[in-house]
C-alpha cells in the first residue's frame, strides 16, 4: 500500500540507516550504506572518522559536485511477515556548504551526535545536507504503516510539523 506523505516523513526520521545513491562520471549508480539525520525537510549525512575509512575524500562528494542529485532508499524487511514490510525512498538536492549556513550546519551535527551515541564528542569532517524534494514511501499492509495501532515498535514516531506534511 502508498504511504501518505507524513508516514513516509514519520519511517524517515525514525530509520536507523539508508542507501545513499549518486552518479559517478561514468553515469552509474554508486551506492553506499550511510547513517543520516532528518533535520527540518532536509536530511544531513556526515563524512567522519568515526567508521574506519582509507580517506574522508569520499567518491560521494565528488560525484555530488558533479551532479547534485540523488537518492536515499531506506527499508524495513521481515522475512517471515511480508505484511510488516515497508521502504521510503527520498529524492535529494544536495547543498554546498556555503548555500546552508554555519547555524544549520551546527544544527546538522547536533541531529546526528542525538541519534548516533557513538558521534557524540565526535568531530565531523563534514555534514552533506540535501533538499528532499521528493518523497514516497511502500508497506507491506496497513498495519507496518506508522500510526497504525500495530506498527513495528521504533516504527511510528511522531509527525511534527514539516511544511512538506
Amino acid at each position: 500500500m502508498d504511504l501518505t506523505l507524513e508516514q513516509s516523513w514519520d519511517l524517515l526520521r525514525g530509520a536507523e540507516r539508508a542507501v545513499l545513491c549518486t552518479t559517478n562520471a561514468r553515469g552509474a549508480i554508486d551506492a553506499v550504506p550511510v547513517c543520516f539525520a532528518v533535520v527540518g525537510t532536509r536530511v544531513a549525512t556526515p563524512v567522519e572518522r568515526v567508521k574506519p575509512k582509507r580517506t574522508t575524500a569520499l567518491a560521494r562528494r565528488r560525484n555530488l559536485e558533479r551532479a547534485a542529485a540523488a537518492t536515499l532508499l531506506t527499508d524495513h524487511w521481515d522475512a517471515k511477515d511480508w505484511a510488516r514490510l515497508w521502504w521510503v525512498r527520498a529524492r535529494l538536492l544536495w547543498r554546498a556548504p556555503s548555500e546552508v549556513g554555519a547555524e544549520f550546519h551546527e544544527s546538522c551535527q547536533a541531529a546526528l551526535r542525538a541519534k548516533y551515541s557513538q558521534y557524540e564528542g565526535a568531530q565531523f569532517v563534514d555534514v552533506l545536507v540535501f533538499d528532499v524534494t521528493e518523497i514516497v514511501g511502500w508497506s507491506g499492509s496497513d498495519a507496518a504503516a506508522p500510526g497504525s495501532d500495530t506498527a513495528p515498535p521504533g516504527e511510528s514516531q511522531s509527525g511534527g510539523s514539516d511544511p512538506l506534511m
